[in-house]
Protein backbone atom coordinates (compact mmCIF):
# COMPACT_ATOMS: atom_id res chain seq x y z
CA UNK A 1 0.00 0.00 0.00
CA UNK A 2 1.11 3.90 -0.65
CA UNK A 3 2.78 5.89 1.92
CA UNK A 4 0.47 8.61 2.64
CA UNK A 5 -2.88 6.09 2.72
CA UNK A 6 -4.86 4.45 5.20
CA UNK A 7 -6.80 1.20 5.27
CA UNK A 8 -10.36 1.17 5.18
CA UNK A 9 -11.80 -2.16 6.52
CA UNK A 10 -15.11 -3.09 4.22
CA UNK A 11 -16.93 -5.77 5.93
CA UNK A 12 -17.08 -8.82 3.29
CA UNK A 13 -14.95 -7.09 0.63
CA UNK A 14 -11.54 -6.72 2.23
CA UNK A 15 -9.22 -3.65 3.00
CA UNK A 16 -9.40 -1.17 0.34
CA UNK A 17 -6.48 2.24 0.39
CA UNK A 18 -8.26 5.11 0.77
CA UNK A 19 -6.15 8.25 0.46
CA UNK A 20 -5.60 10.16 3.71
CA UNK A 21 -4.49 14.02 4.11
CA UNK A 22 -0.69 13.76 5.64
CA UNK A 23 0.49 16.64 7.13
CA UNK A 24 3.89 16.42 5.55
CA UNK A 25 5.31 14.03 2.67
CA UNK A 26 8.48 12.90 2.43
CA UNK A 27 10.32 13.67 -0.95
CA UNK A 28 9.76 11.93 -3.67
CA UNK A 29 12.62 9.06 -4.67
CA UNK A 30 15.06 10.82 -6.83
CA UNK A 31 14.12 14.49 -5.27
CA UNK A 32 17.42 16.62 -5.44
CA UNK A 33 16.33 19.89 -5.14
CA UNK A 34 19.01 20.97 -1.74
CA UNK A 35 21.98 22.05 -4.99
CA UNK A 36 19.68 24.54 -6.24
CA UNK A 37 19.17 26.92 -2.61
CA UNK A 38 21.60 29.15 -4.00
CA UNK A 39 22.52 29.92 -8.08
CA UNK A 40 26.09 30.47 -9.20
CA UNK A 41 27.36 34.52 -9.30
CA UNK A 42 27.91 33.40 -13.13
CA UNK A 43 23.72 31.85 -13.61
CA UNK A 44 22.36 34.57 -11.70
CA UNK A 45 24.71 37.26 -14.39
CA UNK A 46 23.06 35.58 -17.13
CA UNK A 47 19.48 36.34 -15.95
CA UNK A 48 20.48 39.67 -14.96
CA UNK A 49 22.08 40.25 -18.68
CA UNK A 50 18.42 38.92 -19.94
CA UNK A 51 16.57 41.15 -18.08
CA UNK A 52 18.57 44.25 -18.55
CA UNK A 53 18.51 43.61 -22.52
CA UNK A 54 14.44 42.40 -21.98
CA UNK A 55 14.21 46.36 -20.32
CA UNK A 56 16.12 47.98 -23.30
CA UNK A 57 13.83 46.28 -25.38
CA UNK A 58 10.34 47.65 -23.62
CA UNK A 59 11.58 50.93 -24.33
CA UNK A 60 10.58 50.56 -28.08
CA UNK A 61 7.13 49.04 -27.49
CA UNK A 62 3.96 50.17 -26.38
CA UNK A 63 2.43 48.10 -23.85
CA UNK A 64 -0.27 48.15 -21.26
CA UNK A 65 -0.52 45.28 -18.75
CA UNK A 66 -3.11 45.68 -16.17
CA UNK A 67 -2.87 42.81 -13.98
CA UNK A 68 -0.20 41.63 -11.81
CA UNK A 69 0.49 37.43 -12.91
CA UNK A 70 2.83 37.07 -9.59
CA UNK A 71 1.45 39.51 -6.91
CA UNK A 72 3.91 40.27 -4.61
CA UNK A 73 1.51 38.76 -1.20
CA UNK A 74 2.08 34.86 -2.99
CA UNK A 75 4.42 33.56 -1.34
CA UNK A 76 5.23 30.17 -1.25
CA UNK A 77 5.97 29.57 2.77
CA UNK A 78 1.72 30.02 2.79
CA UNK A 79 1.81 26.77 0.88
CA UNK A 80 2.17 23.25 2.59
CA UNK A 81 5.63 21.50 1.58
CA UNK A 82 4.13 18.35 -0.43
CA UNK A 83 2.63 21.42 -2.77
CA UNK A 84 5.62 23.82 -3.18
CA UNK A 85 7.25 22.09 -5.31
CA UNK A 86 4.06 21.35 -7.91
CA UNK A 87 3.52 25.42 -7.62
CA UNK A 88 7.41 25.73 -8.54
CA UNK A 89 6.56 23.72 -11.42
CA UNK A 90 3.84 25.11 -12.64
CA UNK A 91 5.11 28.65 -12.37
CA UNK A 92 8.52 27.62 -14.34
CA UNK A 93 6.49 25.74 -17.12
CA UNK A 94 5.27 28.78 -17.80
CA UNK A 95 8.60 30.76 -17.69
CA UNK A 96 9.77 28.55 -19.84
CA UNK A 97 6.85 28.45 -22.68
CA UNK A 98 7.23 32.26 -22.67
CA UNK A 99 11.17 32.54 -22.23
CA UNK A 100 11.64 29.78 -25.38
CA UNK A 101 9.25 32.12 -27.67
CA UNK A 102 11.02 35.26 -26.75
CA UNK A 103 14.22 32.93 -27.71
CA UNK A 104 13.25 33.73 -31.64
CA UNK A 105 13.43 37.42 -31.08
CA UNK A 106 16.52 39.87 -30.80
CA UNK A 107 16.92 38.80 -26.98
CA UNK A 108 17.67 35.02 -28.35
CA UNK A 109 21.01 34.97 -27.57
CA UNK A 110 20.87 36.55 -24.16
CA UNK A 111 18.31 33.86 -22.97
CA UNK A 112 20.08 30.99 -24.07
CA UNK A 113 22.00 30.43 -20.81
CA UNK A 114 18.93 31.34 -19.01
CA UNK A 115 16.89 29.04 -20.67
CA UNK A 116 19.46 25.82 -20.23
CA UNK A 117 19.09 26.39 -16.48
CA UNK A 118 15.57 26.89 -16.09
CA UNK A 119 15.73 23.24 -17.82
CA UNK A 120 18.15 21.76 -15.90
CA UNK A 121 16.02 22.94 -12.57
CA UNK A 122 13.12 21.95 -13.87
CA UNK A 123 14.02 18.45 -14.92
CA UNK A 124 15.03 17.85 -11.19
CA UNK A 125 11.98 19.34 -10.40
CA UNK A 126 9.77 17.28 -11.83
CA UNK A 127 11.53 14.24 -9.69
CA UNK A 128 9.63 15.81 -6.83
CA UNK A 129 6.47 16.02 -8.32
CA UNK A 130 6.16 13.17 -10.65
CA UNK A 131 3.58 10.58 -9.31
CA UNK A 132 4.43 11.05 -5.63
CA UNK A 133 3.52 7.64 -3.67
CA UNK A 134 0.83 9.22 -2.26
CA UNK A 135 -1.07 10.49 -5.53
CA UNK A 136 -0.73 6.84 -6.13
CA UNK A 137 -3.73 5.71 -3.88
CA UNK A 138 -7.19 5.50 -5.75
CA UNK A 139 -8.80 9.42 -5.41
CA UNK A 140 -12.51 9.73 -4.48
CA UNK A 141 -14.45 10.25 -7.43
CA UNK A 142 -17.50 12.12 -5.61
CA UNK A 143 -16.92 15.71 -3.66
CA UNK A 144 -15.73 18.78 -4.53
CA UNK A 145 -11.98 19.39 -5.98
CA UNK A 146 -9.84 20.48 -3.16
CA UNK A 147 -9.65 24.18 -3.27
CA UNK A 148 -7.03 26.58 -1.57
CA UNK A 149 -4.17 28.29 -2.15
CA UNK A 150 -2.48 25.57 -4.06
CA UNK A 151 -5.68 25.13 -6.48
CA UNK A 152 -5.94 29.14 -7.13
CA UNK A 153 -2.50 29.43 -7.97
CA UNK A 154 -2.19 27.00 -10.95
CA UNK A 155 -5.72 28.44 -12.21
CA UNK A 156 -4.25 31.66 -12.16
CA UNK A 157 -1.23 30.91 -14.12
CA UNK A 158 -3.20 29.05 -16.62
CA UNK A 159 -5.62 31.67 -16.93
CA UNK A 160 -2.91 33.97 -17.58
CA UNK A 161 -2.17 32.11 -20.40
CA UNK A 162 -5.19 32.68 -22.11
CA UNK A 163 -6.05 36.22 -21.09
CA UNK A 164 -2.96 37.90 -21.14
CA UNK A 165 -1.23 39.53 -24.14
CA UNK A 166 2.19 37.83 -25.28
CA UNK A 167 4.01 41.05 -24.43
CA UNK A 168 2.49 41.37 -20.52
CA UNK A 169 3.28 37.63 -20.28
CA UNK A 170 6.71 38.28 -21.42
CA UNK A 171 7.36 41.15 -18.96
CA UNK A 172 5.67 39.02 -15.85
CA UNK A 173 8.00 36.35 -16.47
CA UNK A 174 10.93 38.84 -16.63
CA UNK A 175 10.46 40.76 -13.86
CA UNK A 176 9.93 37.79 -11.64
CA UNK A 177 13.03 35.67 -12.54
CA UNK A 178 14.69 37.01 -9.79
CA UNK A 179 12.10 36.31 -7.39
CA UNK A 180 11.45 32.45 -9.21
CA UNK A 181 15.51 31.98 -8.56
CA UNK A 182 16.46 33.49 -5.15
CA UNK A 183 13.32 33.22 -3.46
CA UNK A 184 10.73 30.32 -4.70
CA UNK A 185 13.41 28.20 -6.16
CA UNK A 186 15.18 28.81 -2.56
CA UNK A 187 12.10 27.60 -0.90
CA UNK A 188 11.69 24.37 -2.26
CA UNK A 189 15.21 23.89 -2.31
CA UNK A 190 15.01 24.16 1.80
CA UNK A 191 11.90 21.53 2.05
CA UNK A 192 10.66 21.89 5.20
CA UNK A 193 12.86 24.68 6.30
CA UNK A 194 11.46 27.07 4.29
CA UNK A 195 9.12 29.04 6.85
Amino acid sequence: MAPGCTLVLVLMTGAVPVPSAPKALPPARGCHMAQFKSLSPQELQAFKTARDAFEDSLLQKDWDCSGRLFPRTRDLKHLQVWERPVALEAELALTLTVLEAMANSSLGHSLEQPLLTLQHIRSKLQACVSPHPSLLCPQPTAGPRPRGRLHHWLHRLQEAQKKESQDCLEASVMFNLFRLLTRDLKCVASGDQCV
